[in-house]
């Protein structure tokens, strides 16, 4: 008989020994961006405890190709870690925006490019100890240049590399931006043919 702590899959269907209930919630913080909630919760045990995460509205990043095989790819000064971050093109969704729609609009407003073919690779959760952001991944190909519409009080720069450029600065710590590597990943796997992505218009 297997041990119900180290299963078969870990896919089982019976999670009951490991999930929390939640008794109550409470918003405690309410910003601009962030939605700060401490919920009071019933563990496995039938103990109690508190859970503090951050609601989020939930974003998209873009995996933009050029035609030669580049990717674009833009530098943000990110306050909270006091220094310029590399990143693929990202940004929250408005309420009731569908996925692709905020990623055409992030991409054309962020870099100016547009996109003849989108493809959608997945989702991720990037801080699942203390927020249920979840992102959406998108691959934008066949790429228009136009004039971007930053926001107000938004400054970044854009630029291109290849993939190898890419791969070489998170392998030497010099690009760290949890979601840039997912999509890195993701582009790896593509062009070497083990992960398909679904192309439309």
């Amino acid at each position: 008989m297997s041990d119900r702590t180290a299963p078969d899959t870990p896919w089982q269907r019976d999670d009951r020994h490991l999930e929390e209930r939640r008794l109550e919630s409470r918003q405690v913080f309410r910003g601009r961006l962030l939605d700060v909630r401490v919920d009071r919760i019933e563990l496995p045990d039938g103990q109690e405890d508190v859970r503090e995460y951050v609601a989020h509205p939930g974003a998209v990043m873009i995996v933009p190709l050029l035609d030669d095989g580049r990717v674009v790819l833009e530098r943000q000064y990110r306050y909270p870690l006091q220094r310029v971050m590399v990143e693929f093109p990202a940004g929250k969704l408005d309420p009731g925006e569908p996925g692709r729609a905020c990623a055409e609009r992030e991409l054309f407003e962020e870099t100016g490019y547009r996109a003849r073919e989108w493809a959608c690779a997945g989702r991720l959760n990037n801080a699942i100890a203390y927020s249920d952001e979840t992102i959406q991944v998108w691959f934008a190909r066949g790429l228009s240049a136009g004039d971007r519409h930053l926001d107000p009080g938004e400054f970044l720069d854009v630029f291109t590399a290849t993939v190898d450029e890419l791969a070489a600065w998170v392998r030497d710590g010099r690009v760290t931006d949890a979601k840039t590597m997912i999509g890195l990943l993701w582009l790896q796997q593509w062009r070497a043919g083990h992960w398909p992505l679904h192309w439309e218009s």
